[in-house]
């Protein structure tokens, strides 16, 4: 079965010694039925020459973002638009750090900004380049941005270090290539039957801080990220979104309205104000903020000074109000989805949850597994019904947050 049947690839080759691998790639994601034009820059010449590459390929390697005869049409935009996927291997430290900072000084970085195709990237460089921060940050932002990262493999190197860094090997790249179109398709599917046209979504995110005195808080470690990862899948599907957010260090999605608050009191209060309004009709409310289950009793004035004789502190907390049960007790509710962020017995507190606050859907996660949750780019959520459970497979936050709204979408049909 070639399982890449017509679709169109470009391989962008950086200057790494693991650029030797390339025309073997080529070979096999052509095996799969994949068209692959090739993209190198001037270091991946050092070592491999287009000649090579072109006979692998059948097609004219492009190597220069001034080419003036291919520039006579354009070129380079209609490079970008061709392709369903620009996979970048061997990817450098130099043209990750490349691409997350926006540069386009070479064809190969152009095309990643030219380009709406999705980007996936297979570093390979030495071990210390790859755990410097510097590569870090640049690998988290590209994250962020939805680019998938391949690997890196661990193994000997060929400066002699062992360690992460390797590129992955060509039967793991096109395994993954293979599985990226398999999982585009299926989220293809998925949305394709998901149109909010005309909902309006209330979604809460991030924390909230419970001030002490005037510097101080109790907070937690939300992010926000996978409450504003909902608010741009809502508003892709076409909803309408009001976003009301703790506070957090990520811009809003463009076209929401965006409702700052600090406390759950603040939160509450604007949710409540939402969705009980005659004039606003509220479709769907996601409460996915991190929202402190107390407060303060009573906030110093000033700021609470240390002192030799107060080497305790005692601090009295008053139960804040449930934003989420209050949403789903009004009479003329919406469908209402809530968040249960656990770190043992994930299921059983979960569908207790569901059923002790009347909510339509609960969405659980671990947030014990450093991998997903709170602070992390990923996340994996079990979702559940009164009668059903959905579970959502571990994957960066964007795709999470398209999965569940088509969770949400349907399962508001069927109730409907």
């Amino acid at each position: 079965m070639r399982n890449l049947q017509d679709k169109k690839i470009i391989l962008g080759i950086s200057g790494g010694i693991a650029a030797y691998k390339t025309p073997e790639l080529v070979r096999r994601l052509k095996e799969q039925g994949a068209d692959v034009r090739v993209v190198m820059t001037q270091g991946a010449q050092a070592f491999i020459t287009p000649l090579t590459l072109q006979a692998v390929s059948a097609n004219a390697v492009a190597d220069s973002l001034l080419d003036t005869q291919a520039e006579l049409a354009m070129g380079h935009i209609e490079l970008a638009k061709w392709a369903d996927l620009i996979l970048i291997a061997p990817a450098t430290a130099n043209i990750i750090a490349k691409i997350s900072h926006g540069l386009a000084n070479d064809l190969l970085s152009t095309l990643c900004l030219a380009s709406a195709a999705p980007i996936a990237i297979a570093p390979a460089m030495n071990q210390q380049m790859w755990h410097a921060e510097a590569t870090q940050t640049n690998i988290q932002t590209l994250t962020k941005r939805s680019v998938t990262i391949f690997g890196p493999g661990k193994g000997e190197q060929a400066c002699g270090d062992i360690g992460l860094g390797r590129m992955l090997e060509v039967h793991e790249l096109v395994e993954l290539t293979t599985q990226h179109f398999a999982n585009q398709q299926t989220l293809s599917a998925e949305l394709s039957l998901t149109s909010l046209a005309g909902q309006h979504w209330v979604i809460t995110a991030g924390p909230t801080r419970e001030a002490i005195d005037p510097v101080r808080y109790i907070s937690n470690h939300s992010s926000g990220k996978m409450g504003y990862a909902i608010a741009q899948a809502a508003l892709n599907a076409g909803a309408k979104v009001t976003l009301i957010s703790g506070p957090v260090n990520i811009s809003a999605p463009q076209n929401c309205t965006l409702i700052n608050v600090n406390s759950a009191v603040n939160m509450h209060q604007q949710t409540l104000a939402l969705t009980t309004d005659k004039h606003i009709n509220v479709d769907v409310f996601v409460a996915c903020a991190a929202v402190a289950d107390y407060r303060v009793d009573n906030i110093a004035i000033q700021k609470i000074k240390k002192t030799a004789n107060n080497d305790t502190m005692t601090l009295n907390l008053v139960k804040n109000p449930d934003i989420v049960a209050d949403v789903a007790k009004l009479s003329n509710k919406p469908f209402v989805v809530g968040f249960a962020a656990e770190t043992q017995e994930v299921k059983r507190y979960a569908k207790d949850k569901l059923s002790r606050k009347n909510l339509d859907l609960i969405a659980a996660n671990d947030v014990s597994n450093s991998k997903q949750g709170f602070n992390s780019d990923d996340n994996a959520l079990s979702v559940f019904s009164a009668t059903e459970q959905f579970d959502i497979a571990l994957a960066n936050k964007t795709k999470v947050a398209q999965k569940l709204i088509a969770i949400i979408a349907k399962q508001n049909k069927n109730i409907k």
